[in-house]
């Protein structure tokens, strides 16, 4: 079973781009899970990391026959949207919450006619109240909640699984500081990856490997 990891940096997280690399996967929780994986599992599964630091939808739709449809993945894993908020503070190209629905769904409706059979976990952008988000909350916190609601809409429409994160960061929260699992308020810490990490392995075991 071929799966795929597609996002931006929060998916990217320093993964090699040289052909051939075998530590390709990064340092996130996409690595997390392809090793959790491949060692309770051995020989089933091979991993993909596509996901390139700074990306919105309309990067990641824009290469998604080179990145996606080529490597005929069994499994597409999503995590996309905070750039679509972040990028319009400052440089004034975000994507408009409508205009992420649009592409979005196209991306998902799109891939599934490419690849008839493919399952999909379109995971829930995210955001919380510390670093570089903290000083213009009130529109990260807006936005985000918007296309994380796009993501909703977009997995019910196309039966594909949503994997919500919002609340279960929230709820760490009261462990620890924001902080401590998001540390800009956009990019997981090492914990924040590890709770990402184990709501996928959790909704990939149940909903996806049982099948």
């Amino acid at each position: 079973m071929k799966i795929l990891f597609q996002g931006d940096s929060i998916t990217d997280t320093g993964r090699n781009t040289e052909r051939g690399s075998l530590l390709n996967i990064g340092q996130g929780y996409a690595m997390i899970c392809a090793s959790t994986l491949a060692a309770k599992y051995p020989n089933m599964f091979s991993f993909t990391n596509r996901g390139i630091s700074g990306n919105r939808i309309v990067d990641v739709y824009a290469r998604i026959k080179a990145d996606c449809w080529n490597l005929e993945p069994d499994v597409l894993s999503i995590l996309i949207g905070v750039n679509d908020v972040w990028h319009e503070i400052g440089g004034q190209n975000g994507v408009d919450a409508e205009r992420f629905y649009r592409v979005y769904k196209m991306l998902v409706e799109d891939t599934m006619k490419a690849l008839p059979g493919i399952r999909m976990i379109l995971m829930e952008p995210f955001v919380l109240n510390c670093g570089a988000a903290a000083d213009n909350w009130e529109y990260f916190k807006t936005e985000t909640a918007l296309r994380a609601d796009a993501v909703k809409t977009i997995a019910s429409e196309c039966g594909q699984l949503f994997l919500p994160l919002q609340k279960m960061l929230c709820d760490a929260c009261a462990l620890a500081p924001a902080d401590y699992w998001v540390g800009d308020g956009v990019h997981p810490t090492v914990a924040g990856h590890k709770l990402i990490a184990d709501a996928w392995m959790q909704t990939f075991e149940e909903k996806i490997l049982i099948k």
